[in-house]
């Protein structure tokens, strides 16, 4: 596995996967062909199905800038590397072919390609499993955030100082908007709405509306292009931070215990990402998410007090409820469903620490076997609930509007 800081990246939403991604792969393409005097990119599959609602595009240009970029939407064609493809030609004056890059936008942020044009970070982790991180802290008598503080070093701290200060920056920002989200489905902000709900609603009522408002403020920032923190993916990016926010808050807690918290819940999602997928694209929703629910409620748990088999216990039950969840955003933007799917993820990452804090016997289910079975069930999702928007509410939203128009 990688480090922390291959997983929790700052940038511009509304997608990791399908704006941050790119953009990066396009100014690594940009640097290596400076002579180049244009740019043409070819997208494939679900980047081309889902580029605009998630301003690929924008993001690719962006990257290569400032010179002239023509986009090429393949629709219909998927690469065998990922349903995330495309392909990269820098053109002399004349339109003759320079150079050419057939690279991968695999989630959370990251690109590979085929051929070592672009070297990937090192793995740094010992350890590349749950039980075998369980059994290593239980024999060390060590926590798992310090686990990950024997790996990292403690210059892993500032940065994750740095991520929480981004989460919550997000999330103030987004409750203090009231506007109309871009894009066709003209969205109104709720945000705002449901913190001021909170101060007028009974206790336990005013807790869970609290939640909701943070998880939406941060998703409401990165559908409108706002800056987020991954977590694990933009799509994902407000379960976590909601979670560890009313937690504090609930708990009166200072920075430490929350950064630390942000590091177990970062191996919780680390772990996902080297031996499953935060993919929509290649394991539909439950790998976004599902994979934030699991991490927050990793998170939550370590925060009530909870053990480490407690905490991988909540993890697993995160993930487990999320099992099938498809990828089916409505006209190919991240907002419907993917909005309120992180407000409800939060709520139940904070269900499962309290059920696992409670739970009087290890579970038979470890996270390293809902791992191999989320990662299985995408492998057998229908490609049309994986990030096309073809499939699930995106095709039955636009077969009404259509039959409003023929009316």
């Amino acid at each position: 596995m990688k480090s922390l800081t291959e997983l929790y990246k700052v940038g511009m939403g509304p997608s990791s996967s399908h704006s941050m991604g790119p953009k990066k792969a396009a100014e690594f393409f940009n640097k290596k062909n400076p002579k180049a005097h244009s740019f043409r990119v070819i997208l494939y599959g679900s980047l081309a199905l889902t580029g605009k609602g998630h301003l690929t595009d924008i993001a690719i240009k962006s990257g290569l800038e400032p010179k002239p970029v023509e986009i090429v939407w393949q629709y219909d064609t998927f690469l065998p590397g990922h349903p995330n493809a495309m392909k990269f030609f820098a053109l002399d004056n004349t339109g003759k072919e320079l150079a050419s890059w057939q690279v991968y936008s695999i989630g959370g942020g990251d690109i590979k390609d085929d051929n070592d044009f672009f070297t990937e970070p090192k793995d740094i982790y010992p350890l590349n499993s749950m039980s075998e991180i369980l059994t290593y802290c239980q024999e060390n008598k060590i926590a798992l955030w310090e686990f990950v503080e024997q790996v990292e070093g403690e210059t892993l701290w500032s940065f994750l100082h740095k991520i929480w200060q981004t989460m919550q920056e997000t999330i103030n920002r987004g409750l203090n908007k009231t506007d109309i989200l871009p894009g066709s489905l003209q969205l109104e902000r709720k945000a705002k709405r449901y913190f001021k709900v909170a101060d007028t609603s009974p206790r336990y009522v005013r807790r869970v509306h609290k939640l909701f408002s943070y998880a939406l403020a941060c998703s409401e920032e990165n559908a409108s292009g706002g800056i987020v923190a991954t977590a694990p993916t933009c799509g994902s990016c407000g379960v976590l931070p909601a979670v560890l926010r009313l937690t504090k808050e609930v708990y009166e807690m200072d920075e430490e215990p929350i950064i630390r918290a942000l590091a177990t819940a970062g191996l919780i999602g680390n772990l996902a990402k080297a031996n499953a997928s935060i993919s929509g694209a290649e394991v539909g929703c439950q790998g976004e998410v599902g994979v934030a629910c699991a991490m927050a409620a990793a998170a939550a748990c370590q925060l009530e007090g909870g053990d480490n088999a407690q905490i991988a216990y909540a993890a697993e039950m995160g993930l487990e409820h999320h099992l099938g969840l498809t990828c089916d955003p409505v006209d190919g933007l991240v907002q419907i469903p993917c909005i309120e799917r992180n407000a409800m993820a939060a709520s139940r990452a904070i269900d499962c620490a309290t059920y696992a804090m409670a739970a009087s016997a290890s579970n038979k289910i470890s996270y390293d076997d809902i791992l191999m079975t989320m990662m299985q069930t995408g492998r057998d999702m229908n490609s049309d609930y994986r990030e096309t928007a073809k499939g699930g509410l995106a095709r039955f939203f636009k077969e009404k509007i259509l039959r409003r128009k023929n009316k």
